[in-house]
């Protein structure tokens, strides 16, 4: 039985689970801080690729301007939707570097489109439709992590499961 359920820091995903997460998942909440100081975020897919989250938009979106005067950024993925199941979360601060690079592109389109389409037609339609002249790629370099385990909040809860 748990004495403080305020206290989290025993509910934290471990590292095999935290990769797990981050590669199940195709979605997250990406979040800049605009020019008026304030937080925002939107959901974005992403690829995960050499500890680095990357990330695309075009380049007249208010985050791509936002990010080139502020680098800095979050990301939150939650384990809704995957087959994790619900309540585990991961959530990273991170420097942000908007890229235009040919050499870029020519890997980060290919290989996102297969990480959300699979293989197949509607992957090459995608990387097609990605490859345009106004479109840049954000790869997000996580240097801190906060997460959440709600299956270990619950092992600690065994009273609660009784009810």
């Amino acid at each position: 039985m748990s004495e403080d359920y305020e206290d989290l820091h025993q509910c934290a995903l471990s590292e095999d689970l935290e990769s797990e997460l981050v590669q199940s998942q195709r979605e997250c909440v990406f979040m800049w801080t605009n020019m008026s100081g304030e937080a925002f975020g939107v959901v974005m897919s992403y690829l995960p690729k050499d500890g680095n989250l990357w990330l695309t938009a075009a380049e007249h979106r208010a985050r791509i301007s936002a990010i080139r005067r502020f680098p800095r950024g979050s990301v939150c993925i939650s384990s809704a939707g995957t087959r994790m199941g619900p309540n585990k979360t991961v959530s990273y601060k991170g420097t942000c570097t908007v890229l235009s690079d040919r050499a870029t592109k020519d890997w980060f389109y290919p290989e996102f489109s297969r990480y959300l389409m699979g293989d197949g037609p509607r992957a090459q339609a995608f990387q097609k439709y990605l490859d345009s002249l106004g479109r840049v790629i954000i790869r997000f370099e996580p240097d801190y992590s906060l997460s959440f385990d709600g299956d270990l909040l619950w092992d600690r809860s065994p009273e609660v499961l009784d009810l």
